[in-house]
């Protein structure tokens, strides 16, 4: 008899656990989504709020670091990643410097500088595909695959309308989330998503991809002729 009693609170606790998953995945994206076709000043606003949501929905539902892939296990066997991005990078480079569309700073420190806090905003877009949709998509979606193809289309969708950005992120989406199923490690992949948007920044010319903008920001780019702006902005982060 206690057996059958349990039986519904632990079917309620399943529903509850798939409807706060879903409910989660609506209120993180459709806040990306406000931040990313807002206009200024409300988006530094927004970008605030849909920040402080996120954190705080990783705080309620924390699935563990192992699970988030924040562990060192496995870090090793899945750097083959970042060698994959480097190759695609070094031909990247060859092809736009043979084409005179390389734009580089001028030396290592002006590089490091310029790029550095893209780095670091790399790692937060791996985080929030990976080991925040990613986590809740596998406990929706029966199927792994399925739900990796799904995560990677939402991280696409978040890249229109930039024709070169949203089916570039699919693939690397898709890619990505086959990896982190396979070695649950995340920074390789926070890694080679750095070495792949930095080329896109240095090999694409701005006119050509409004300087790597999404959303409204894309869309604008002509009423604000900042393409010379030192570092990529393919995230809705508001100017400083």
């Amino acid at each position: 008899m206690a057996e059958a009693a349990a039986l519904p609170k632990t079917h309620a606790a399943h529903v509850r656990s798939r409807r706060r998953d879903l409910i989660e995945i609506a209120v993180a994206y459709g806040l990306i989504l406000a931040v990313i076709w807002t206009p200024r000043p409300a988006q530094r606003f927004l970008w605030i709020v849909a920040a402080g949501a996120v954190v705080v929905v990783i705080c309620i539902s924390f699935d563990g670091a192992n699970a988030m892939g924040l562990r060192g296990a496995n870090f090793l066997r899945s750097l083959w990643i970042v060698g994959a991005a480097l190759l695609v990078a070094s031909a990247a480079v060859l092809i736009a410097a043979k084409l005179g569309t390389l734009r580089m700073p001028d030396g290592v420190l002006a590089f490091i500088a310029t790029y550095c806090a893209y780095s670091v905003w790399s790692g937060v877009q791996q985080f929030l595909l990976q080991s925040f949709f990613l986590l809740r998509f596998l406990r929706l979606i029966p199927n792994p695959r399925m739900a990796a193809l799904t995560a990677a289309a939402l991280f696409a969708t978040a890249h229109l309308p930039s024709p070169i950005l949203a089916p570039v992120t699919l693939i690397w989406g898709f890619v990505a989330c086959l990896h982190f199923l396979r070695y649950r490690n995340l920074y390789p992949l926070a890694i080679a998503h750095a070495i792949l948007g930095i080329t896109i920044a240095i090999t694409v010319p701005g006119p050509v991809d409004h300087n790597m903008r999404v959303g409204l920001g894309y869309l604008r780019y002509g009423q604000h002729r900042d393409g010379h702006r030192p570092y990529p902005l393919e995230h809705p982060l508001p100017k400083p």
